[in-house]
């Protein structure tokens, strides 16, 4: 992860976030469907707004990775939009966007964050395992995972 930077989203971050992400819906699914990603044509709307955090991890001037962490309740925060370049994989970005967003979550004195992905996404499945995330339910072709931060506030290797 030499010389990758990870940092809050900046407005100007706008247009290589929603390209990144978009390309790795479209790698993974083979189409984009953008009616379905409302978010991510104003990231600052539904991301930077009181409890929530969107992190992007630069290398020089590019960005490679997004993350966000998103306040359900007092209690509760959910993981969204992990994205890596497909050029910047294996090499720590998303697991250290990650970390970084469970470690927000300590700050913010959450007691369990959740993640939702699909089924067949099995990089992303083991990236949340990796990092400390346990499987608790499986649904219309998602799997749900969950890391308890009061009762797990250890298992997470950082």
């Amino acid at each position: 992860m030499q010389g990758v930077q990870i940092r809050e989203f900046e407005p100007g971050d706008q247009s290589a976030a929603r390209k990144l992400i978009l390309e790795g819906l479209g790698e993974h699914f083979g189409y984009i469907d953008e009616a379905c990603n409302p978010d991510l044509d104003d990231i600052m709307a539904y991301y930077i707004v009181p409890g929530h955090i969107f992190l992007v991890a630069t290398l020089g001037e590019n960005l490679v990775g997004t993350g966000g962490l998103v306040l359900q309740d007092e209690s509760c925060a959910r993981i969204v939009r992990v994205s890596v370049r497909r050029d910047s994989r294996r090499r720590g970005i998303g697991r250290a966007l990650v970390m970084r967003l469970i470690a927000v979550g300590r700050e913010r004195q959450v007691a369990r964050i959740w993640v939702e992905t699909n089924e067949d996404w099995h990089a992303a499945i083991n990236l949340y395992h990796r990092c400390g995330f346990r499987e608790y339910e499986r649904q219309d072709g998602c799997v749900y995972m969950e890391l308890n931060l009061s009762r797990d506030s250890d298992s997470a290797v950082a």
